[in-house]
């Protein structure tokens, strides 16, 4: 009988249902991928203005697959930026892929390559958000069902954008990039879990104020790093505030027990 309860559920979980958590993670990451329409929208119509093809446009969005990188790259191409400027500015602009991989690495490592390679490329802010907020292990058909479905969608966009851009004169002037910031809060909100995160978001936007205040052109940078420097330095003091608090209380359970040794 205990095997067989066993069975049924090692049988129900994550792990052994792939279309399941599939579905699951497609569902997840959901409202993200509706919010990202705008953002889309403007990145296929700004290839077009850029003066890139259809084929190349489309080719774009469904090969680079990052917002931020091209909406900078195709500013830069519009502004007759070198080849190296563009390189080196996407280098640094999407490093924190890096931070994303080395958070699933547990996850991942026992994928095989060509699963490790897909769960790569499908990576993005969004799906770092989702599977950072889900509890359970994060299996390959949640991580791929959600990463899939926030690519189909961003192609989609990005493909209404293209269509658009010939359709609708000067669309850029429709303000879209105000998605840019309403997706980002939807995936900062829910990672807000203590206090040094909290210090660390306050921080980031009183400072981003004041150096936009002061019309510093690396304000945002030094706003983002100043606002990693204070969450650090709160979640240092708190670590040691608990740890100073803890000693006694052991210190305290050990005397009776000498006592009655004695």
């Amino acid at each position: 009988m205990t095997d067989h309860t066993s069975y049924s559920s090692n049988f129900s979980s994550p792990e052994h249902q792939p279309f399941k958590a599939f579905r699951q993670g497609a569902l997840d990451i959901l409202p993200l991928s509706i919010a990202v329409l705008p953002w889309g929208i403007l990145a296929g119509s700004m290839a077009v203005n850029a003066g890139l093809s259809f084929a190349q446009s489309f080719a774009m969005s469904s090969v680079i697959f990052a917002g931020a990188a091209q909406l900078v790259s195709l500013g830069l191409v519009m502004s007759d930026a070198s080849a190296i400027t563009i390189i080196i500015t996407i280098f640094f602009l999407t490093t924190q892929h890096l931070i994303y991989a080395l958070s699933f690495r547990s996850d991942v490592q026992h994928f095989s390559l060509g699963k490790r390679l897909g769960i790569g490329f499908l990576l993005t802010d969004e799906l770092f958000a989702v599977g950072m907020a889900k509890s359970q292990p994060r299996t390959f058909a949640y991580l791929f069902g959600a990463g899939l479905c926030f690519y189909l969608s961003w192609c989609l966009f990005s493909l209404m954008g293209i269509v658009l851009a010939n359709a609708i004169p000067d669309l850029e002037s429709l303000h879209l990039d105000f998605s840019i910031v309403a997706v980002f809060i939807l995936i900062i909100v829910p990672l807000i879990k203590n206090v040094a995160t909290v210090v660390g978001v306050v921080v980031t936007l009183i400072s981003c104020l004041i150096f936009k205040y002061l019309q510093m052109d690396s304000g945002t940078v030094l706003a983002g790093l100043t606002g990693m420097a204070s969450a650090a330095l709160t979640a240092k003091l708190f670590n040691k505030n608990n740890s100073t608090q803890i000693q006694p209380e052991v210190i305290k359970e050990k005397q009776p027990k000498e006592g009655q040794d004695q």
